[in-house]
């Protein structure tokens, strides 16, 4: 008979040491929903939407200081035949849509390019990022915001500013990053939430 050990005594390991049982494991964190709907998420179309509000109601009443003064400049001077009341093309008409779309794109892409907010976002809590997170640059801003212009466009410019302002809604609601045309136009931008 030879001698045996604890360990080879019945435990059928053949002498081999027995593994711990298996620990169970937590489940993991649940912070993704929680990170969908907080500072950093996606801004959706309805925020987005009265930030753009807000910021076009100040536009408006820039527009009106100093687009007003140059029509009744325009019609008393004879230059461009001011507005035509009918909804015809005039040089006048020209010239308010050329100053209003250059007030617009150079208000968005200036706020956004500086700090990523302009008042409405900061007033609704949202920013914009450019493709690496930071602000978006002068040319990311820009281009973003260029389908303004389509506004000078005699016309067809405010039905084809109007396609495009439906079609940024459509491509936001269908995103799942919440990115609209004009945001991989730019390149990548986002709108996210800061609050």
């Amino acid at each position: 008979m030879t001698d045996e050990g604890p360990d080879q005594q019945g435990d059928g390991t053949g002498g081999m040491p027995v593994p711990p049982p298996p620990q169970p494991t937590a489940p993991p964190p649940v912070s993704a929903p929680a990170v969908a709907s907080g500072i950093g998420a996606p801004a959706d179309l309805a925020t987005r939407f009265l930030a753009r509000l807000i910021d076009h109601i100040l536009l408006g009443i820039v527009n009106f200081v100093i687009i007003v003064p140059l029509v009744i400049a325009a019609a008393f001077t004879g230059v461009g035949n001011g507005l035509n009341p009918f909804g015809g093309f005039s040089a006048g008409s020209l010239v308010a849509a050329i100053v209003t779309a250059a007030i617009t794109i150079g208000y968005f892409a200036l706020m956004e390019s500086n700090s990523g907010q302009t008042v409405g976002k900061m007033l609704i809590g949202l920013k914009t990022v450019g493709p690496d997170g930071n602000k978006p640059t002068m040319e990311q801003a820009l281009k973003r915001n260029s389908w303004y212009a389509l506004g000078i466009v005699p016309f067809l410019g405010g039905l084809a500013q109007l396609a495009a302002t439906i079609y940024i809604a459509v491509t936001i609601s269908n995103s799942a990053t919440r990115t609209g045309w004009h945001d991989t136009f730019a390149g990548g931008t986002k709108v996210i939430k800061t609050k």
